[in-house]
């Protein structure tokens, strides 16, 4: 029985509560633990390997023994590659004060959030969103003010909406494109409007997601908010990394680039908090960044394979509507059409955790519910898997939705 001496939590996790996604995963892995056949849509991780030359670049590492400490926010030389990959692909400069490495852009967000948030002040996160904005947001401390982007706008924040969000408690803005769960992603006409919002709240930061900005499909050209606007550049914090366009998700390397103070800050918290990211890793890294780039384009046309064809297959099924996302590997389709069916068993359709959940049991197609993405009815699958994959999965989904009445 506890009692008033019992040791206690962290009070913020209070404020938590059991992830739809979780339970979906834990459905996922028992019925493959059964031996289910089941096809996985739900994980964001690209189905590539690493590239050859950049797996040598860590055994070469491993055999010159660079295997020890390095400082806190990342070697020397990873620190120049990335500032030579925003020159040349952002048109960016950034001196190496500016730039801070880390075990992957998660833990980095999650450092840079602690960081830069207070007690009480906001953050505007525009949904859908990734699942683990809020809950960083929370752990820091200070409040999400959630901005929702409606599926008939493309899923976009508009710059109404963000001057009505800001407060004088806001103290970040948080931009992802491409965005994960939807694709979405901003053109230089689509961020203008909002940087022009930005620039009239000087006590904001912008801290801008990149991690997918070499999965872009149909010619697009991502955006960043401060090459955009250089009057912002003072006040934006840009994390990327290599796990998704390098097919490095394993390896945990995440970077960021921002004002110097920002970064100072930063490492006091990544000298008590992270210790290193990996020796061989950052290694791997600087071949990634600095190797051949070809092959993005090579694969973000397979992705877009891929993404053309779930879209027409979805978009035919009856209850289904589908949005052409500009990039990433997801697509987020609306169900809101079959809430209110009912399965074949009379379980009626209530939101997409229902529906979800009828898809792992019925079709054996894992995918992810939008609730888990602040967003609903709205289900997330990822297309990081073979064509074979995804036609036997639209085969199942097919099936599955026509069986509801």
């Amino acid at each position: 029985m506890a009692t008033n001496d019992s040791p206690q939590f962290n009070r913020q996790l209070e404020r938590f509560q059991p992830s739809a996604i979780n339970a979906v995963f834990s459905l996922t892995n028992r019925l493959k633990a059964e031996g289910k056949d089941i096809i996985d849509l739900s994980i964001g991780e690209p189905d590539f390997n690493t590239p050859e030359h950049v797996k040598q670049e860590a055994i070469a590492a491993i055999r010159d023994n660079n295997t020890k400490y390095t400082p806190s926010d990342g070697t020397k030389a990873l620190k120049l590659a990335v500032i030579e990959k925003f020159k040349r692909d952002n048109g960016l400069s950034y001196t190496l004060n500016q730039i801070a490495i880390d075990s992957g852009v998660k833990p980095l967000l999650f450092h840079l959030m602690k960081s830069l948030l207070d007690e009480g002040s906001e953050v505007i996160i525009p949904t859908p969103c990734w699942t683990s904005y809020p809950g960083m947001v929370m752990l820091a401390g200070a409040e999400p003010v959630f901005v929702r982007c409606p599926q008939e706008k493309g899923f976009k924040l508009q710059a109404e909406d963000l001057a009505a969000a800001i407060t004088p408690k806001t103290r970040m803005v948080m931009l992802n494109s491409p965005g994960n769960p939807t694709g979405a992603a901003y053109s230089a006409e689509e961020m203008k409007p909002l940087t022009d919002v930005l620039l009239r709240h000087p006590h904001v930061w912008i801290l801008a997601d990149d991690i997918y900005e070499h999965i872009v499909f149909d010619d697009f050209k991502h955006v960043n908010p401060a090459a955009l606007e250089p009057e912002l550049l003072n006040r934006t914090i840009t994390l990327n990394g290599v796990s998704k366009a390098y097919c490095m998700t394993g390896w945990r390397i995440g970077y960021a680039a921002g004002p110097e103070p920002v970064m100072r800050a930063l490492l006091k918290v990544l000298s008590q908090g992270a210790g290193c990211p990996s020796s061989i890793s950052q290694a791997a890294a600087v071949a990634a960044l600095q190797g051949p780039q070809e092959y993005l384009k090579d694969w973000a046309r397979i992705y877009q394979q891929r993404r053309d064809y779930l879209v027409s297959r979805l978009d035919a099924i009856p209850g289904i509507e589908c949005n052409i996302p500009e990039g990433a590997f997801y697509l987020y389709p609306s169900c809101a059409g079959l809430v209110g069916k009912h399965t074949p068993d009379g379980t009626e359709i209530s939101n997409s955790v229902d529906f979800v959940t009828y898809l792992l049991e019925a079709a054996l197609v894992a995918v992810v519910p939008g609730s888990a993405f602040e967003y609903d009815p709205n289900f997330r699958l990822s297309y990081a898997a073979s064509l074979e994959e995804l036609e036997k999965a639209c085969d199942r989904i097919d099936a599955a939705v026509l069986a509801l009445t």
